[in-house]
């Protein structure tokens, strides 16, 4: 008589086998939050292998801080891997990420967009052309330093906001298909506070562990966008008029790259007797158009390219009832999302909102829990 051998218990990444049998590729920016992912997996036993990319010219940025993936960054990457000894690679993926993030976001600024570049970097490059690479490295899963939550539901894995909210990156990853979430993990989610991911990279001994967070988006030096476009695109800066909303020529302007919906200072069209703000960006006449705050407000956002994480099929309802957020720094907002297609909707904001701008994501969310439901790209203005 032979006795069953015991089911093993699922290891902290989800797997029903020991962590040794269990590899996982970790993206790694050379940031203190992957880094500690990598630790933390490393210390549990896991198989790990780091991987790093390169993600456009670094030797102009060597030397800058506060951007992801510079040549410093590549460095710092490496060196844990070597303190916590498993294997690290960086992948050159300049052309992809040129293709895939820069040029768009050059074209959509330049058509009076306000482009999210983190966003299709994560959607076409870190989870598309790197998650197979961990495929192909025959890892079980790949593992980021993202504030976000995976939680397995009734149909399967589900979005969740970061336990921190001040830390949640679920606007960023809205684009996060059903079959990616399967492969991803995300362990840093649950943390309370970025405190307690330093706590643990200095545990661990990172040298990283006082590293600042990056704060811009990583080919675009101090923030300044224009200066970006104009090398991009050349001639990009031509000057131009400021008119109001029926034409009227306010005043000169030295490139509509320099100029954002919502902006009210540095127009140099003073003496006014109310205040005026950039209402719309009109690219081919080369105007910026400017007009009073009640512009700006919006209730009513079309929405494509919309990615659904329901259980449900999206156009299976004449409407949801969520709550969304149409900028990364503001708070989920009630709205009722009306589907015209199982990829496109309009987008019902019950309190309107101003400087909603085409190029921006409309992300839905659970209003009474932290479950993100996907959402959508803001694609013009009413």
């Amino acid at each position: 008589m032979t006795t069953a051998s015991p089911t093993l218990a699922l290891n902290s990444l989800g797997f029903a086998k020991a962590p040794a049998d269990t590899r996982v590729v970790v993206a790694m920016s050379g940031g203190v939050d992957s880094s500690v992912v990598a630790a933390m997996l490393a210390e549990e036993g896991y198989d790990v292998v780091g991987v790093t990319l390169q993600l456009y010219d670094h030797g102009a940025a060597l030397a800058k801080k506060g951007a992801c993936c510079a040549g410093v960054d590549i460095h710092d990457a490496r060196r844990v891997a070597e303190e916590m000894g498993f294997p690290h690679y960086v992948l050159d993926y300049e052309n992809i990420f040129k293709d895939a993030v820069i040029d768009e976001f050059a074209d959509s600024y330049l058509a009076g967009a306000t482009p999210v570049p983190c966003i299709r970097c994560n959607e076409r490059v870190k989870f598309k052309d790197l998650l197979e690479t961990a495929r192909d490295l025959d890892a079980d899963c790949m593992a980021t330093g993202h504030y976000i939550q995976r939680k397995m539901g009734a149909t399967g894995a589900e979005l969740h906001s970061a336990a921190d909210a001040n830390r949640d990156q679920s606007y960023f990853l809205f684009s996060t298909t059903p079959e990616q979430l399967d492969y991803l993990r995300f362990p840093l989610g649950h943390l309370a506070s970025k405190a307690e991911t330093r706590k643990l990279a200095a545990k661990y001994g990172l040298a990283v562990a006082d590293k600042p967070d990056s704060q811009d988006i990583c080919f675009v030096p101090d923030g300044n966008y224009a200066s970006v476009i104009e090398k991009l695109r050349p001639g990009a800066a031509d000057p131009g008029d400021i008119v109001d909303m029926d034409g009227n020529v306010l005043g000169t302007h030295k490139g509509v790259i320099h100029y954002t919906v919502g902006q009210r200072r540095g127009l140099g069209i003073g003496g006014l007797a109310d205040p005026l703000y950039v209402v719309k960006l009109d690219v081919d006449k080369r105007h910026v158009i400017v007009g009073p705050k009640e512009l700006l407000t919006t209730r009513i956002v079309p929405v494509r390219e919309i990615n659904w994480l329901g259980d449900e099929p999206f156009d299976s309802r004449d409407q949801w009832n969520l709550s969304v957020k149409v900028r990364s720094t503001r708070p989920p907002r009630e709205a009722i999302i009306r589907p015209l297609s199982a990829t496109t909707a309009e987008v019902e904001l019950i309190v309107p909102e101003e400087g909603v701008s085409p190029g921006q994501a409309c992300v839905f969310y659970d209003p009474d829990g932290t479950r993100i439901y996907g959402g959508g790209w803001i694609w013009r203005g009413y």
